[in-house]
């Protein structure tokens, strides 16, 4: 088998998970006492669009998304072109909507996003925005790790094979000297593909001895009694690697430009004021995710958990490229030209209107 299908093999079992879309979410009821999504009165439709579909997780690694529909900023900022979000619980099925022009933007992670571009060959998604950095955490059963050696012989769980928590996992495993087959999971240490909606049953019934995450499951699983081993984030430069970016279909990037400079207006204030107004934010994209799901989480899980993500426009170029780097060398990814991922023209346009600085595309920009 090719090294790069047994990266599609394993996206293809979430790519079929049913998305739920929750039209008009924000709208009547969820707008009555916090200011959430209205359209204003006199408003107009941008390039007479009626709707742009907008897609995101249930994560709080995408607080922008979350926060932007609770409050309204993205609303605000496309005027009368109303806000039509899509919820998903994968990067895969994420993508196949992307491709099959279900949402025209998406907030998703850096590897689906990678895979995307490099099945389409380059045609059907662009990068133009950053969203999120942090948030990812090796979590443990402390009776039965003690030490990051002790990891060694121990069943660990990941998302799903090949996403970008399984590929950072591999890599670190590797780093330490094991050797895993990436395929089956099977080796010095054991990787369980678990989804993080069951992960913390699983650790609490210790089919796994621990699991590397993304918030909010990490800090579910250190209120069940786990402990945290490792923060990601030490392993990267100046503590910063992309977790969450933003994607367009490059068509309707092409056909509604002012469209998506709208959406990156409204991304850009969200983060502003998230960073500004951190307990605020927080509050309000535990709300949105009780509105998404019916169920808010509790502060021992949302504290901790919110704490550890930092809120960015930079979409972090230079770290995609090493995350790329560590699926090739897990033996989950064929080498990909990723020349052509990014065009951040719209958001630098938009950053220079805000007063902000720009952010650069590490050589990845749009040929």
């Amino acid at each position: 088998m090719p090294a790069s299908s047994a990266l599609r093999r394993g996206f293809a079992v979430i790519a079929a998970l049913p998305l739920l879309t929750l039209a008009a979410c924000g709208y009547g009821s969820e707008a009555k006492d916090d200011g959430a999504a209205k359209v204003a009165a006199g408003a107009k439709k941008i390039e007479g669009l009626d709707t742009v579909k907008i897609g995101y997780f249930g994560n709080l690694t995408h607080g922008t998304a979350l926060v932007g529909m609770q409050k309204g900023f993205f609303q605000k900022a496309l005027g009368a072109t109303k806000v039509e979000p899509a919820i998903f619980n994968a990067g895969p099925s994420e993508i196949e909507a992307l491709n099959s022009g279900s949402i025209d933007i998406g907030w998703i992670g850096p590897s689906p996003a990678i895979n995307g571009y490099t099945k389409s060959a380059g045609k059907n998604l662009r990068i133009i925005g950053g969203s999120a950095s942090g948030g990812v955490k090796l979590v443990v059963n402390p009776d039965k790790i003690k030490s990051l050696q002790d990891v060694k012989g121990k069943r660990i769980a990941t998302p799903q094979l090949g996403n970008t928590q399984d590929v950072a996992f591999l890599n670190w495993a590797a780093d330490q000297g094991w050797k895993v087959d990436p395929q089956s999971g099977k080796g010095d240490v054991t990787v369980v593909r678990s989804d993080n909606k069951v992960t913390p049953d699983a650790f609490k019934s210790g089919s796994i001895d621990g699991a590397w995450v993304p918030e909010p499951t990490a800090s579910k699983l250190v209120a069940e009694g786990g402990k945290v081993l490792l923060d990601e984030s030490t392993l990267w430069p100046d503590k910063k690697f992309v977790i969450t970016n933003i994607i367009v279909r490059q068509q309707f990037l092409k056909e509604h430009p002012k469209v998506v400079e709208a959406v990156l207006k409204g991304s850009v204030e969200t983060n502003k004021w998230i960073n500004t107004n951190p307990d605020a934010a927080k509050a309000a994209a535990n709300k949105q995710l009780e509105a998404d799901s019916g169920k808010a989480l509790p502060a021992d899980v949302l504290d901790p958990a919110w704490k550890s993500i930092q809120f960015t426009n930079d979409p972090l170029a230079s770290t995609l490229n090493t995350e790329a780097e560590h699926a090739v060398k897990a033996g989950l990814l064929q080498k990909p030209d990723l020349k052509g991922i990014y065009d951040l023209a719209p958001l630098n346009k938009v950053l220079k209107a805000e007063g902000e600085p720009a952010v650069d595309d590490a050589g990845l920009g749009a040929k």
